[in-house]
């Protein structure tokens, strides 16, 4: 479990974090202009309309920036570098999240880096996180390797 603040359900986010106890990350869509979009809210902000749900989305997405904390954070119990990302996730939408399970260092977070989600337990809830994507890293090493062939 990793340690930290536990976030805290509101109306307005309790569709996402009960995803998360499941292992579904679940965003919203507009039914009126048929956008995702992010951070939880009863209308859309594109066309304002409140003819919203919630949907499981693929988890998958790539890395559009991040920033190396190596400064410790004594209430996360961790003296190690966090990586803190912003992702787009293939439906569109972009989340404040971190990378995790790769070393910390710029040579292994290329931007565009492709992502899926994982959970980690937070007190009673799971905070959605990214690791690299290694099914697309290797059908990307394969096709780049066909290419020269």
């Amino acid at each position: 479990m990793s340690q930290g603040p536990v976030p805290v359900p509101t109306p307005e986010t309790l569709q996402f974090w009960e995803g998360t106890a499941v292992g579904e990350l679940r965003i919203q869509r507009c039914n009126s202009c048929e956008k995702f979009y992010f951070y939880p809210r009863p209308y859309c902000p594109k066309c304002n309309s409140d003819n919203v749900e919630w949907r499981v989305v693929s988890g998958k997405g790539s890395l559009a920036s991040y920033n190396i904390n190596y400064r410790p954070f004594p209430m996360f119990g961790t003296e190690e570098p966090q990586v803190i990302a912003l992702v787009e996730l293939d439906e569109g939408v972009r989340l404040m999240t971190n990378v995790v399970g790769i070393e910390p260092v710029p040579e292994n977070l290329p931007l565009g880096l492709r992502v899926q989600v994982a959970f980690e337990p937070r007190g009673d809830q799971f905070l959605p996180v990214f690791t690299p994507d290694t099914a697309a890293t290797i059908a990307a090493a394969a096709s780049a390797l066909e290419t020269r062939a």
